[in-house]
């Protein structure tokens, strides 16, 4: 009797009537981990499929590394894409000056407390 009084109560925020909030929508992290179950699910019904309905054998050679494989390359990919970061990062002059006055500013009001430096 609890279970079937409270079970409206596990539906609603699965409700249609329900408005999505901002925080429903789907993160970017959210978006990958959906496309590697994906994947993970069609890459395990191919290459360990039950005996009666085993693929030929090239393609099951070269479905079984396949999830190795990908992951080297994501690794080349995520590499690929610091290195560029780092070779296009912008150098923000402005927020250097003003920094620099800051820096000026704070040392002449530590001169004016008595603080030598």
């Amino acid at each position: 009797r609890i279970s079937s009084s409270l079970f409206p109560l596990f539906l609603l925020p699965f409700s249609p009537l329900t408005p999505l909030s901002p925080q429903a929508a789907m993160t970017k992290l959210g978006q990958w981990l959906c496309g590697l179950a994906l994947l993970g699910s069609a890459w395990a019904a191919l290459a360990l499929a039950p005996p009666g309905l085993q693929p030929p054998a090239p393609l099951r050679q070269a479905l079984l590394p396949l999830p190795v494989y990908l992951l080297v390359a994501f690794g080349c990919y995520s590499l690929a894409t610091v290195g560029y970061r780092l070779a296009t990062f912008n150098d923000c002059e402005e927020a250097a000056a003003e920094l620099q006055e800051h820096i000026r500013a704070a040392r002449a009001d530590l001169r004016r407390r008595g603080l030598r430096l």
